[in-house]
């Protein structure tokens, strides 16, 4: 038998026999579980800022609002991930006598991370709508803000659509760094399976193949959901 066969038999040994299998599916678990809540919360948060940005300037409280968004654009852009969760999870959190587990803080800092990112790319979609548009629905009475909820901004989301797919497979990815705050991802699953076996080339080997089908998936959806949307717009 080849070493490389001993090393399997080693992973099954222990991805089965010793329940490693019951780790990588919570891990499992809780990478999409960061990944899906981190992009929902940065969906909300980077639409309200491209809002605020695309906003016409002509009064105080926008331009305050702008700088505020830009200051938090580029606080969030301008850091690493992993140190995020560090000053949010070791400084931040016990500063203000808050408790949260490694997983919510994860959601929380991947949200807040993704929300810079989104408000530019949000901006962009709104940008790219036609004016007529803003101008259509004005014109029949409808505030700035309803037109932007109701014409602007769904119009805007089919245009970045393949973008926000990107995203959500950046933040996949990225979820490989929140062992650092005690979050037991796939990372930590496989870890511990290669730290019982004493043997970590089949265990980190299988972690990629999952990651790699992971990113399979989210773009095949993406491409379902694109392919739907351009026939919605055929028909119209």
């Amino acid at each position: 038998m080849g070493d490389f066969e001993r090393k399997v038999e080693r992973f099954i040994e222990i991805f089965i026999n010793q329940n490693g299998y019951v780790k990588v599916l919570e891990g499992l678990k809780n990478t999409l579980l960061i990944a899906i809540l981190g992009l929902v919360i940065g969906i909300l948060i980077g639409t309200i800022i491209a809002t605020v940005r695309v906003v016409p300037k002509y009064k105080v409280l926008p331009r305050i609002l702008n700088g505020f968004c830009s200051f938090y654009v580029g606080l969030f852009r301008g850091t690493p991930m992993v140190v995020q969760l560090l000053v949010c999870y070791y400084v931040m959190l016990p500063l203000m006598g808050v408790h949260m587990t490694g997983v919510q803080v994860a959601i929380l800092v991947f949200g807040l991370n993704s929300g810079a990112y989104i408000s530019e790319i949000m901006r962009s979609g709104i940008m790219s709508v036609d004016s007529g548009q803003m101008e259509a629905g004005r014109a029949v009475g409808l505030s700035f803000g309803t037109t932007m909820v109701k014409i602007v901004i769904p119009q805007a989301v089919k245009n970045i659509l393949p973008t926000l797919g990107n995203e959500f497979i950046t933040l996949i990815k990225e979820t490989s760094v929140v062992s650092f705050v005690g979050a037991a991802d796939l990372y930590v699953a496989f870890s511990y399976i290669g730290s019982n076996s004493y043997e970590f080339m089949v265990p980190y080997l299988v972690m990629a193949l999952i990651y790699i089908v992971l990113v399979m998936i989210i773009s095949l959806g993406i491409k379902i959901m694109e392919r739907s949307l351009r026939k919605s717009d055929r028909r119209n």
